[in-house]
């Protein structure tokens, strides 16, 4: 390799590990960014189970007449740069039961699930900021619930945990009715309880699916942070043999230099005491 394309080799290879602690960079901020949100989602579910509690205190609960398909939102990879982090939450859905629609979310997870012959009913980009994610899950519900018929709604996400993805399957709709220890008196209602419950239940259903697109979207860019360090070892790893290979060559080429100096010094003293000798 010559001395040009070592030291192109070299640029090229400083400039790719720019680009790569950029992107670390930007997936370390909004994973930190979502992770607040996660709290908040937290405090917002709490309080509309409080108020499902409270607002049904006394009054006889029915089931909600569940009429459509079931739902299962399974949330994959957007982009890539992920390692197998669309795989494995594909690999944990497994075969879709018959009678259930598929709601696909992620680019890059769609694609991976079209190669596997895997093909949804409806699909979405995610959202590259978490702060249109709830925004987002009113898409989304709007999608699953186009029908107007109330159907059971699962998901599938990823959730980081002790460094690495795991995957996790709960149920958005219906969720267990809220437990209240302490009875309470039946308040004053301007809805049927049937109405009342339906509507807090969907405030509830809209609180998870927010929760669960945020811990994949969290899980994403960890998991984009994790194959960016691997990827920055292995840049540091190549730029330090490329930077040694050349210290290398600029010293065999001093030393040649060098030599090259020496001899023609050697050769002119030998030339000067030829021709003195032949003066004498």
């Amino acid at each position: 390799m010559s001395d040009a394309d070592l030291s192109a080799r070299i640029d090229g290879i400083r400039q790719l590990g720019s680009v790569v602690r950029a992107m670390t960079g930007i997936a370390g901020a909004r994973a930190r960014t979502a992770r607040a949100q996660i709290a908040a989602v937290d405090d917002y579910a709490a309080t509309l189970d409080a108020a499902l509690s409270q607002g049904l205190a006394g009054m006889p609960q029915e089931e909600p007449d569940l009429t459509a398909r079931p739902a299962l939102l399974v949330f994959c990879a957007e982009q890539g740069f992920v390692g197998g982090f669309s795989e494995r939450v594909l690999d944990a859905v497994g075969a879709i039961p018959e009678g259930t629609d598929l709601f696909l979310i992620g680019n890059r997870g769609t694609a991976i699930a079209a190669a596997r012959g895997t093909l949804p009913v409806w699909s979405a980009a995610m959202p590259s900021r978490s702060a249109s994610l709830p925004k987002f899950a009113d898409r989304v519900l709007g999608a699953v619930l186009a029908d107007g018929d109330l159907r059971p709604v699962s998901v599938v996400h990823a959730i980081w945990n002790h460094g690495q993805a795991a995957v996790e399957r709960s149920a958005l709709f219906p969720l267990p009715p809220a437990k209240d220890a302490a009875p309470r008196a039946a308040p004053l209602t301007n809805l049927p309880a049937a109405d009342l419950a339906t509507a807090l239940a969907l405030d509830q259903l809209h609180a998870a699916l927010t929760r669960a697109a945020l811990h994949a979207f969290v899980a994403e860019n960890e998991a984009r942070m994790a194959a960016m360090s691997a990827a920055s070892r292995q840049i540091e790893d190549e730029l330090g043999v490329l930077e040694a290979l050349a210290r290398r060559e600029r010293q065999e080429a001093i030393t040649a230099e060098i030599i090259e100096i020496a001899s023609g010094a050697m050769a002119g003293r030998q030339g000067r005491s030829a021709v003195q000798s032949v003066h004498t």
